[in-house]
């Protein structure tokens, strides 16, 4: 993870010291939809579908239209829901644990050529702050999945999500004549998403692992022009 980090850490200084066009800013809307899990939280677990939604803005580097760093304000469902063929024969509820957070990418994006209309590439990271989390239908007997409920026997184990959240990305798309883009991401989280939901009592070793969030989304993006 640390090496990670640093590699972002070390584009985002080279692109910082890129020549960079600022007053050729372009903004846009974007809109779609995402599909997440979280490794080693809930059991039995399984996807989430939600929405993502907001702006974008990029930023010119150099004089070639072809790199730039493009950042997003979203609002950004994530977290898991529980296994519904499990639910299914057991005749539960289905179980959502939903995280929903403002989600602040920033990506080096190169189209493959200077095309109008191309592919391109997205790199870099996302900041996920904390707006809201649902969590209902978990299992009989684990409250501690509630963030709402403290259990006296176990006060210090709760899966309450972590207020920010660090994740890395990359993904590939498609623009139309540099004003209505497609694209397909994948982002892994690289911090805890459930720091206290530790089921010490299993012998489960998953359990004692970090918890990471991670979501596969498809956004729409129009460019005001």
């Amino acid at each position: 993870m640390k090496k990670i980090l640093f590699g972002s850490l070390l584009l985002l200084s080279i692109l910082s010291q890129a020549q960079v066009d600022f007053r050729s800013t372009e903004f846009g809307l974007v809109a779609g939809g995402t599909y997440s899990r979280v490794r080693n939280a809930h059991n039995p677990s399984g996807p989430r579908f939600s929405v993502l939604g907001g702006v974008t803005a990029q930023v010119p580097i150099g004089i070639a239209e072809q790199f730039y760093i493009q950042a997003e304000a979203l609002y950004f469902g994530a977290g898991e829901g529980g296994d519904r063929e499990y639910e299914k024969a057991k005749g539960m509820e289905h179980a959502v644990y939903a995280n929903n957070y403002l989600s602040v990418p920033i990506n080096f994006k190169a189209y493959f050529s200077e095309a109008e209309s191309e592919f391109f590439g997205l790199i870099g990271p996302r900041f996920n702050f904390l707006i809201s989390q649902k969590v209902k239908n978990y299992p009989a007997g684990r409250d501690y999945y509630d963030p709402n409920i403290i259990n006296p026997e176990y006060p210090n184990i709760n899966g309450k999500a972590n207020s920010f959240n660090l994740g890395i990305g990359a993904g590939v798309g498609f623009s139309y004549k540099r004003q209505l883009e497609i694209a397909l991401k994948y982002d892994i989280g690289l911090s805890n998403a459930y720091p206290n939901l530790v089921e010490a009592w299993t012998m489960d070793p998953n359990t004692q692992k970090k918890k990471s969030e991670q979501v596969l989304s498809l956004g729409l993006t129009y460019f005001f022009k």
